[in-house]
């Protein structure tokens, strides 16, 4: 059976999912970020989470060399960095962030309703995706807030 490749894209937007950014740095220390909704928990003991990166993605080779990256996970207030992450000028996605590193030296932004700083556990094949496991070393998260939704191609608010 051949899937049409809109009809599975209009199918999956029916999930509605919550938003992340997930940083992390070149070998010489540049912060890399992309905006991320392929997101997941894989298992508590031991902690570990996943995200999928495209293959084709310019910022791939900096998180197969890393060895670490952090989730960030988005509030409601911070459309405009999902855009910006998502955005292709690489240079431009960092200009006025606020940011500080974290102990693995990838870039934890701030405001946001949870970071989770993770050690780079294993990668698997995703057909055109790669699919990245973190081992969580480090995580933070806030009590108020509410999350950046994304359903059927757009932002979306909790009712």
């Amino acid at each position: 059976m051949t899937i049409d490749s809109r009809a599975f894209r209009n199918a999956l937007g029916c999930f509605a999912t919550g938003i992340t950014v997930i940083t992390t740095v070149e070998p010489d220390g540049t912060p890399v970020g992309v905006t991320v909704n392929s997101f997941s928990s894989v298992s508590l003991d031991p902690p570990l989470v996943l995200f999928c990166l495209g293959r084709a993605s310019q910022s791939l080779a900096a998180f197969e060399s890393a060895g670490a990256y952090a989730v960030n996970i988005l509030a409601d207030d911070q459309q405009d960095l999902s855009n910006r992450f998502a955005n292709r000028n690489l240079q431009e996605r960092w200009d006025g962030v606020a940011a500080e590193r974290g102990e693995t030296g990838v870039p934890l932004l701030k405001g946001c309703l949870a970071t989770i700083e993770c050690d780079l556990d294993k990668m698997l094949d995703g057909g055109d995706h790669v699919i990245l496991v973190g081992r969580v070393r480090r995580l933070e998260s806030r009590e108020d807030g509410k999350p950046l939704l994304y359903f059927r191609g757009g932002y979306k608010e909790l009712g």
